[in-house]
């Protein structure tokens, strides 16, 4: 776990880190754009000119959707003094989806792509002063098709768009693709660029310069990568699938995790690095305008696949594994791995950290065997082996002063550090009963599940007696609103009939019920409806 020894910093202090690159050089300070940076994930930066910086902020309380927000646009600007100021929220780029821009189509029109929300596809957003209206929606047939954490860029010039995610083609995971402008509101179909870039691993997160015709890309699985780095390929001819062998670029590559870079001029850059935030991405760039070692020679790249087929004979088992965090915020990375029947298996690696400011916190970990409780403190070493061969179904976090937190085997990664948000128990904090469900249509708690999560809910407060709290129900906006409103608050009250049952006292439980007026996502699809049918506490002392 080295790379959680340091959690969070705060991305939003000016955090410096050493960082050499081959040649001789000296040392280059890298820093945090202080302004621009929070214990969020900061992502995908775009420059714009007129000294602005836009990015995607994911899961921030002043997002459209809130905390549970995969995305919103952000906005810095830079001082004529070098200093980046504090990031503004930009509401009218943004949805209760995820949200990034691509770029400039041209001078006053702005590229945005939204999924997840009320807008799916690529938007036009026309800049009228220092606001951007809404325009238009373009057409591009076969972006449906790719999914997963799409990212992507406008290249200079506006007519063609990279971008990268999962598509029916894809060699492995996110691979890159690209899209030529057809029309004034019209794209061609995305084409994968194909073997020279895109491998079994992740190339996400492009950026083309026209001019010199060098691709800049993520990458997990090309030669050199430790984690994912930035990579830079030239165009070798016509056609967009012939590309020279990518090279790592060594100035801004780091132990951590490059996702995407930008150019402010020939001589600036920013770019994006978990190398200080530990899973969380922050907005980097250095801290003096210093020479941009950028590769010049080029080398065409391998007839051959990057990742060749391994003979039946010589083969041993392989996956494709999350490297860290995939439960996290922020971009989950893979690789290839090859799984040895010999290898000696790694104790669960826990990242345990509270969901508000993101610190670590002391935990211990329970489990039932039998009638028996088996409890583990931080240190002691768990193997996944020992939860399956004595068909442990879920584990218990428990840290003091936080809600219980219960993960199912299921949800217990073993390649990479499994990350668990502990919500703490004070006045003002919310928690949402995620595994307490009821029959369709009816405040009737439904499945053993419901009533197991309910009763470790209730050993809780009846070891916290002082504590009072809110129990709210929530609803689609399906239906009849009165009615919703009232079974909402039937849903609140069947939770605090059983609570009581279990001992807990009546007074210590207030219910409200909303209907469908606090949605947390979008109900335009089921996925949102369903997320927004929920129970939720709020600690209200």
């Amino acid at each position: 776990m080295r790379k959680f020894t340091n959690v969070l910093k705060g991305a939003s202090g000016a955090m410096l880190l050493a960082f050499c690159f081959s040649g001789n050089l000296e040392a280059q300070k890298i820093v945090s754009l202080s302004g621009a940076n929070s214990p969020q994930d900061d992502m995908n930066p775009v420059w714009i000119g007129d000294n602005t910086l836009l990015f995607t902020r994911a899961f921030h309380p002043d997002n459209i959707g809130g905390i549970t927000d995969p995305g919103d646009i952000w906005m810095t600007r830079k001082s004529e003094s070098g200093e980046w100021q504090e990031a503004v929220h930009r509401a009218d780029l943004s949805t209760d989806g995820y949200d990034f821009s691509l770029g400039l189509e041209d001078y006053l029109t702005l590229l945005v792509y939204h999924t997840g929300g009320k807008r799916f596809g690529i938007y036009q957003y026309s800049k009228f002063g220092t606001e951007w209206n809404f325009l238009r929606q373009v057409t591009m047939d076969g972006l449906e098709g790719i999914s997963g954490q799409v990212t992507g860029r406008v290249a200079s010039g506006g007519n063609v768009i990279f971008l990268s995610g999962k598509g029916k083609d894809s060699k492995g995971n996110e691979d890159i693709y690209v899209s030529e402008k057809t029309g004034p509101i019209a794209w061609s179909t995305p084409v994968n660029i194909g073997a020279a870039i895109n491998t079994k691993g992740q190339e996400m997160s492009p950026y083309y310069d026209s001019k010199t015709q060098k691709l800049y890309f993520s990458s997990n699985m090309h030669e050199g990568a430790q984690g994912k780095d930035i990579f830079i390929s030239k165009r070798m001819g016509d056609g967009w699938d012939n590309w020279s062998k990518p090279v790592i670029w060594q100035q801004v590559s780091s132990p951590g995790s490059e996702v995407s870079v930008t150019f402010i001029n020939e001589e600036e850059v920013v770019w994006t690095s978990t190398q200080n935030s530990d899973g969380f991405a922050d907005l980097l760039t250095f801290e003096t305008v210093v020479p941009l070692v950028i590769p010049e020679e080029f080398t065409a790249a391998a007839s051959e696949p990057l990742t060749p087929e391994i003979p039946q004979a010589e083969a041993k088992s392989v996956s494709v594994v999350p490297i860290y965090p995939s439960t996290t915020i922020g971009i989950p990375e893979v690789k290839v791995m090859e799984k040895s029947a010999d290898k000696e298996e790694n104790p669960i690696s826990w990242f345990v950290v509270d969901a508000k400011n993101k610190k670590l916190v002391p935990y211990t970990i329970t489990w039932k065997v039998g009638d028996s409780i088996v409890s583990k403190s931080a240190t002691d070493p768990i193997k996944f082996s020992e939860l399956e061969d004595t068909k442990v179904g879920e584990i218990k976090v428990n840290a003091e002063g936080y809600f219980p937190k219960i993960i199912s085997l299921n949800e217990i990664k073993t390649g990479e550090p499994t990350v668990v948000l502990m919500t703490k128990a004070e006045s003002g904090n919310v928690v949402l009963l995620d595994n307490v469900n009821f029959k369709r249509g009816t405040a009737e708690l439904e499945g053993e599940q419901t009533k197991a999560s309910l009763k470790e809910l209730a050993e809780f407060l009846l070891e916290n007696p002082s504590m009072k709290l809110r129990i709210h129900g929530h609803t689609d906006n399906a239906g009849d609103p009165g009615l919703n409103k009232g079974l909402s608050l039937e849903r609140a009250g069947s939770v605090r009939d059983f609570l009581t049952g279990q001992g807990v006292a009546f007074e210590s439980l207030r219910i409200s019920g909303w209907g469908g007026t606090k949605p947390l996502a979008s109900n335009a699809t089921e996925v949102g409806r369903s997320k927004n049918r929920r129970v939720e506490l709020e600690v209200e002392q």
